[in-house]
């Protein structure tokens, strides 16, 4: 395709903006955002919005509550442009649905508000293509409905006409510095498209399976009756019976780490990476120590604090409310962090000069310790250095990396995303020809 096809074609509706880390990833691989929103609910100053407006522009991007902004749209006050790539990453909600007083079919979300709030954006625009990023919790919540949250996407996405595959992925097993674990979904609406062979989609022909290589861990052959590929499991009934009674009982969720649902029907697989390449440490986006404010170094008089917190324990505590007594465990955290390897997770609390279990603490080349400064923590999410550095303080410049994704993880994939719209376009133009 052409450059000038390309802005045509190839257009990004980006909700949960953040700090533009899918975009990111996204215009490396060739698309266009054409339409963008952020809006933080529980925070008067929209410091992440105020850093996408800095790096992309204020042209197509909308600071609301996007209910009002659908609200708006669905009634003619508002236009949303046309786009073939609905792309989001939303927190893990509660997304059960409750029936109506009239006990009519419509759905209503209690909790899980974004995603039904995506779910009308899908409706109104019907788009090609779905790109959507959550924690790996999402496979298996609520405690006490396993898998259920996840069930009613799927069973969404179905009844649109979408097939989704799903992968957890780990950005450090395909070679980036940190070990940020999470569940990536692609959607493809499947008007006219053969579906293919769902297990041979989930390890080799789907979109995630050639941005990010796996094998299976177990041979589990793909069941055959006539031409049918027989499912694993299918989820029945409507999305507010799926709600009410999917994953009671059971004790693990039936969703493993790699998956591919069509028409209700879902085939579902434990996958390890298969990756070759280069792998990169913590070691390679540490600043030089002259470059590193004193403010991030830490005294020692913190350091027995930073040892207990980090330590494993085993000691008995008190709940205060009851006044009953109980033994607190946990396993240790290594202290200091190992530069030689992938970077944990980074928290949204990893800000700030406290002592914490969870932020990051190294030890340099003079025996000194210090915390990761926001340039490092940008880096370890593939931003450029400086990206979030548009007035804000340090600690909310930590917090949106806590909330960031990696982006080198969502420019393969939408490499690969490009790729098939690109054959989706050409097999649509065949079909057209023999009509």
């Amino acid at each position: 395709m052409s450059a000038s096809r390309d802005k045509q074609t190839m257009r990004v509706m980006e909700l949960f903006a953040g700090v533009g880390g899918f975009r990111l990833g996204l215009e490396r691989s060739g698309w266009n955002v054409v339409w963008s929103n952020q809006w933080e609910p529980s925070t008067k100053q929209q410091h992440a919005s105020e850093c996408y407006e800095a790096r992309f522009g204020a042209e197509g991007h909308v600071c609301e509550d996007i209910k009002k902004v659908l609200d708006d749209a669905e009634a003619g006050r508002r236009e949303i442009p046309d786009y073939e790539l609905l792309v989001g990453g939303f927190p893990c909600q509660d997304y059960s649905v409750a029936r109506t007083l009239s006990h009519a079919t419509g759905i209503e979300g209690k909790k899980g508000v974004l995603w039904w709030e995506i779910h009308r954006l899908i409706c109104l625009k019907r788009p090609p293509m779905l790109f959507l990023e959550n924690v790996d919790r999402l496979l298996k919540s609520p405690v006490r409905q396993k898998g259920r949250d996840f069930a009613i996407m799927l069973a969404c996405l179905a009844d649109l006409g979408y097939t989704v595959e799903w992968r957890v992925v780990n950005a450090a097993d395909y070679g980036f510095p940190q070990k940020r674990r999470r569940v990536f979904i692609i959607g493809q609406h499947m008007e006219g498209m053969s579906p293919g062979n769902p297990v041979d989609r989930l390890v080799r022909d789907g979109v995630l399976a050639r941005a990010l290589p796996v094998r299976l861990e177990e041979r589990q052959p793909a069941l055959r009756v006539e031409d049918r590929i027989i499912p694993d499991f299918t989820i029945d009934g409507d999305v507010i019976s799926v709600s009410e009674s999917f994953g009671k009982n059971l004790k693990i969720s039936p969703f493993r780490n790699a998956g591919v649902a069509y028409g209700r029907d879902v085939w579902t697989r434990a996958a390890s990476p298969d990756y070759h390449g280069k792998h990169e440490v913590l070691k390679g986006v540490l600043q030089d120590n002259a470059e590193v404010d004193e403010s991030f170094f830490v005294p020692d008089s913190q350091l027995d604090e930073w040892r207990y917190l980090k330590g494993a324990k085993r000691e008995e505590r008190m709940h205060k409310p009851s006044g009953t007594r109980y033994i607190y465990a946990e396993g240790g955290i290594p202290f200091p962090d190992d530069i030689n390897q992938p970077s944990r997770t980074i928290m949204t609390g990893e800000g700030g000069t406290h002592p914490s279990r969870f932020k990051h603490i190294i030890q340099t080349s003079d025996g000194r310790y210090r915390r990761l400064t926001p340039t490092e923590l940008e880096r370890l999410n593939g931003f450029p250095d400086g990206w979030t550095d548009t007035g804000i303080p340090d600690t909310r410049r930590a917090f949106l990396m806590g909330n960031a994704l990696v982006v080198g993880v969502v420019e393969r994939i939408g490499k690969v995303l490009a790729e098939t719209l690109h054959a989706r376009a050409v097999a649509e133009h065949q079909q057209a020809i023999m009509l």
